[in-house]
């Protein structure tokens, strides 16, 4: 499934601040942890907590979230499929990267234990 450009305008604009409490749902409802998710966003973006709250504060769209994220190079061992896409699949940089953090949050949701999740070489 290829992505059109108005799904990645849309996903571009969309704020951490409107998905960040849908991934704070998602993993307890599972038994993990607020703090696990933090852990999990910190190992892909680099961003401590007080960073995540100032992000969610002024409610910035992923567009900057990811322009201000310090990637983790072993972010390219992401694959999968996530909402449709075929990870590996997406052209679009940011797209992929919105990806990437859905990936892994589902992931934590579903069990998988933590030093699967950040992932290493």
């Amino acid at each position: 499934m290829k992505t059109t450009p108005e799904h990645n305008k849309r996903i571009a604009e969309m704020t951490f601040a409107a998905v960040y409490p849908h991934y704070v749902t998602k993993v307890a409802k599972k038994g993990r942890t607020k703090e696990e998710l933090h852990q999990v966003i910190k190992w892909l973006t680099g961003f401590s907590e007080n960073d995540l709250q100032k992000l969610i504060d002024e409610k910035a769209t992923f567009k900057t979230f990811f322009e201000r994220a310090n990637l983790n190079p072993n972010a390219e061992l992401i694959k999968g499929v996530i909402c449709g896409y075929r990870i590996e699949e997406i052209d679009n940089l940011l797209t992929k990267q919105v990806r990437y953090l859905d990936k892994l949050v589902d992931e934590l949701a579903k069990g998988r234990k933590m030093e699967k999740i950040l992932r290493q070489k």
